[in-house]
């Protein structure tokens, strides 16, 4: 009988370290982290013990804004209104989020810019259309506003609601898409 010697399996490298960067918006200080080139967390004007893990963008390495440019410069382009797609790549792996939470916030990225959805249309179109009040518990813990636009997303009743950066952060942001869809 022959003997079979098993190989041990190859060692899974762990995945990098997050780039996380402090960058200065019309909005306040943005947190951004960053897996690879692709935005994991956006956090609006993070707490001063959260802020101590961000690096300033000023004190970034060059090799580094190198790989960044394009991803700050298309966040400065959109909140200077000169950009209306973000075209980033966002990466939800590290957020833990169910299977129902990551459908709302893909139909929430759906929303054209400029324009506004109800908790409702965005329930029905996620397929459960009874669940709109978990709908703004969801967007509420978006992980990346702005990269997943949920300030369009406002209530039924008049209004724009609550936003996790904030009703002023929401009411600029709206006022901005307005204003450039406006111009076309």
């Amino acid at each position: 009988m022959a003997t079979q010697t098993v190989q041990p399996a190859a060692a899974v490298p762990p995945p990098p370290e997050p780039v996380r960067v402090l960058v200065p918006s019309p909005l306040g200080l943005l947190g951004v982290e960053l897996a690879g080139q692709a935005v994991s967390r956006l956090v609006f004007a993070p707490a001063a013990r959260e802020r101590r893990s961000f690096t300033p963008l000023g004190k970034m390495k060059r090799s580094q804004l190198e790989t960044l440019d394009e991803i700050f410069g298309r966040l400065s382009e959109y909140l200077a209104g000169a950009r209306k797609n973000l075209e980033i790549d966002a990466d939800l792996g590290p957020s833990g989020l169910d299977s129902f939470a990551r459908r709302v916030l893909k139909e929430t990225s759906r929303i054209p810019y400029g324009k506004t959805r109800t908790h409702q249309f965005v329930a029905e179109a996620a397929g459960r259309p009874e669940a709109y009040r978990q709908v703004l518990s969801i967007l509420m813990a978006n992980p990346i506003p702005i990269v997943v636009p949920c300030h369009r997303v406002i209530p039924h009743r008049a209004g724009i609601g609550t936003y996790i950066g904030g009703q002023r952060r929401k009411q600029w942001l709206l006022r901005l898409e307005e204003q450039v869809a406006a111009r076309g």
